[in-house]
This record gives structure tokens, C-alpha cells and sequence, in this order.
């Protein structure tokens, strides 16, 4: 069996899947097959052909989102010569080539509706005309189709056909997400650093335990797709050093996802101190303001008694404020201060450990040391 083939996985969500494909691939009843874009439809849609007993033929995979929708019906059943402009000779569709094999249909919700009768008639009774022909093909073929859309809500917008879907879905196989299959993407990971290194032939010195645990806990938005395209990444471009969450964090920012879609409970505090910081200068600006508005408006020869309007540090331990004559409002903190106070939590919160803080600041290990070294840490 080729590797594309194998389910890789040992959660139970993934067990009771690979039970269900094995279940239907024994017989030749219409599969479809939804999930996520990247979450591994056309991997499950071989699996299942090749356990039937249609192995040994053709696994035809059409991806009906990227064929334009007059091209389409003609990619599916074929032409005639003279059909369309173009059509130069005749030409066998995917349906007659994938004949006692199995046809993979992804993104069947982008079939327009006119193409969605004819495939209808194909599920039914195996039967299609090829476009610009009179005469009717029959074509011993299974169908497994996929769509990482609502097809229930494509039918109630009328986009999709009724019957259609309710003769699709005979078998539903749902494929979870990456992020719900927890130590999967480490199998999974394993699975890919041995394809790629086969590959390219590159020595691998494996990942460091705050790295492996940032492949556990960021959402992957592209599903297995794009875990395997970062392997190979990592693989190629940091040939030969083992993989540390700061390396981890650069490649997957890289894809402008990490930051946006990670919660790090110390970047998120980081986050908060700087709005608490520019709350806290602009309400002081504020207090200043209304201060000397106020003492324009008093008459010069008029004391001005007033309690100071400055929130106090809830670190100190503060009496409550006395009665005394206005003063110069103290200079907010600076940016230095509050990115220098930030770090010294960002470590301590790590215990100490520069490389995990750097990779919740969101930075590298070399910008947190020149940072340290500037501050005096």
C-alpha cells in the first residue's frame, strides 16, 4: 500500500474512523466524505479504495473547484468531435476512465446546478451522455465525493440540489480537525520528518520539548496540509539544528497565523499591560486638563485646596490622600519602562528560562538577550 494511503492516527476519534472506511470500502455504496480544507479527504477516499475490491483499478481524483464550470461536464462525461469550439476530436471523461475503479469528486459543492443533473443520473443508474452525443454511456464506477462546505445550507439557498444530497450522503465519513486529534499531530509529525528526510536526503536533530509542546497547542487552521508543509520547511531551511520553539514560532509566523490565532496566557498579559499603560496616560493627560481648567476659572486670589487626582501604585501600601496644594502631574511610564517590566514577568513567569519566554514574547532568543543586556536584566 503507498504511504498516501496509510490513516495516521491513534485517537479514538481517528480508530473509529478508519473502522467506518473500512466498513464501507466492502462494498460500493456512495461515500462522502466532509471536513476541513487540508483535514485529509482525499487521503481517506484512497484508503477506502484501496481496501475495496476495486485496488487493483483506477483512483480517478477530480477537484471540481478548480475546473472552470463550462469545462467541467465535459472534463466528467467527455465530448464528441465538433462539440464545441475546440473540440477537435473526441475525448473519453473521467467517468469512463475511472470505469470499475473509483472516482474521487472534491469540492462537489462548487458543481454547478445543470452539471448536478447529469451526476445525479450517473449515481443512479451509472448512465451519461458525453457532451455533443446522442448515445448513452454505462460506467461501472465508484463515487466518493468530498466538500468541506454545508451542503444542507447550500440546499436550503438553493445552490445545491435536494436529492442530490440526500443521495450523496447514503455514507457520511466526517473528518475531524487537526486540533481535536491532541497527539496525532505528533505521529503525524514523526510520519513527515521521515517522509521528508527520505526525500531530501537531510540529517533531522528532532524537536525540543517547549517546541513539541507548541505543535500540541497551536490551532492549525490548515489541518494536516499545513503541519505537513511546515515539516518540510523546517527540514529544508533549518537543515540540521534541532527544532526550538523560537525556531517554531518564526516559521509559523511566517505564515501570519501564529500571533492572531495562539493564546499565550504571557503575550496576552503582555497585551493587557499595554492598554492598561496607554489607559493610564491618557487619563492622566485628562486629570491635567480639567486641573488647569479649573485654576483659570478660580479667582487668582482664591486658595486652591484639592486632593491630588493620580491613581496610587497597588503595589504601595497608601494611606488615603491628604489635603494639599495641586503639584506637577508625574511623567506616565515610557515604553522602555513598561517593555522592561514586561520581560522581567515574561521570564519569571518562565522560571528563568530565556528560551520559553522569548517564544511567549513572541520574539527571538537573540532580540530577548539584547533586550536583557540594554535594560541592565
Amino acid at each position: 500500500m503507498k504511504p498516501d494511503t496509510v490513516i495516521i492516527g491513534a485517537s479514538d476519534v481517528m480508530e473509529r474512523l478508519r473502522q467506518f472506511a473500512l466498513q464501507v470500502a466492502e462494498t460500493d455504496i456512495t461515500v462522502l466524505i466532509t471536513g476541513e480544507t487540508g483535514s485529509g479527504k482525499e487521503v481517506l477516499a484512497r484508503f477506502i479504495h484501496n481496501h475495496s475490491r476495486r485496488a487493483g483499478k483506477s483512483f480517478i481524483p477530480v477537484n471540481c473547484g478548480a475546473i472552470p464550470t463550462g469545462i467541467l461536464e465535459s472534463e466528467l462525461f467527455g465530448h464528441e468531435k465538433g462539440a464545441f469550439t475546440g473540440a477537435v476530436q473526441a475525448r473519453k471523461g473521467y467517468f469512463e476512465t475511472a470505469d470499475r475503479g473509483s472516482i474521487f469528486l472534491d469540492e462537489i459543492g462548487e458543481m454547478s446546478l445543470e452539471t448536478q443533473v447529469k451526476f445525479l443520473r450517473v449515481i443512479e443508474n451509472g448512465e451519461f451522455q458525453r457532451v455533443g452525443a446522442s448515445s448513452t454511456i454505462y460506467s461501472d464506477t465508484r463515487i466518493i465525493a468530498a466538500t468541506n462546505k454545508n451542503l444542507m445550507q447550500a440546499v436550503a439557498e438553493h445552490n445545491f440540489r435536494e436529492d442530490l444530497y440526500y443521495r450523496l450522503r447514503s455514507v457520511e465519513l466526517q473528518i475531524p480537525p487537526l486540533r481535536e486529534r491532541g497527539r496525532d499531530i505528533l505521529l503525524l509529525t514523526e510520519h513527515f520528518v521521515h517522509e521528508f528526510q527520505q526525500k531530501h536526503t537531510i540529517p533531522f536533530e528532532g524537536f525540543t520539548p517547549d517546541a513539541t509542546e507548541m505543535l500540541l497547542r497551536y490551532p492549525w487552521p490548515g489541518n494536516v496540509r499545513e503541519l505537513r508543509n511546515l515539516v518540510e520547511s523546517l527540514l529544508v531551511l533549518e537543515k540540521g539544528r534541532e527544532i526550538t520553539s523560537g525556531i517554531l514560532d518564526k516559521h509559523l509566523i511566517q505564515r501570519n497565523r501564529f500571533k492572531s490565532l495562539v493564546h499565550d496566557p504571557v503575550r496576552s498579559e503582555k497585551n493587557e499591560l499595554q492598554l492598561l499603560y496607554s489607559s493610564l496616560i491618557q487619563l492622566r493627560q485628562e486629570v491635567s486638563d480639567i486641573r488647569h481648567m479649573v485654576q483659570q476659572l478660580m479667582e487668582p486670589d482664591r486658595p486652591l485646596h484639592t486632593a491630588p487626582l493620580l491613581l496610587p501604585d497597588p503595589s504601595e501600601n497608601t494611606e488615603p490622600p491628604s489635603i494639599t496644594e495641586p503639584g506637577p502631574t508625574p511623567a506616565p511610564p515610557s515604553l522602555d519602562e513598561a517593555e522592561k517590566k514586561t520581560i522581567i514577568e515574561a521570564i519569571n513567569r518562565c522560571g528563568g528560562n530565556k528560551k520559553k519566554a522569548a517564544a511567549a514574547l513572541g520574539t527571538t532568543e537573540r532580540t530577548l538577550y539584547r533586550k536583557i543586556k540594554r535594560y541592565g536584566l
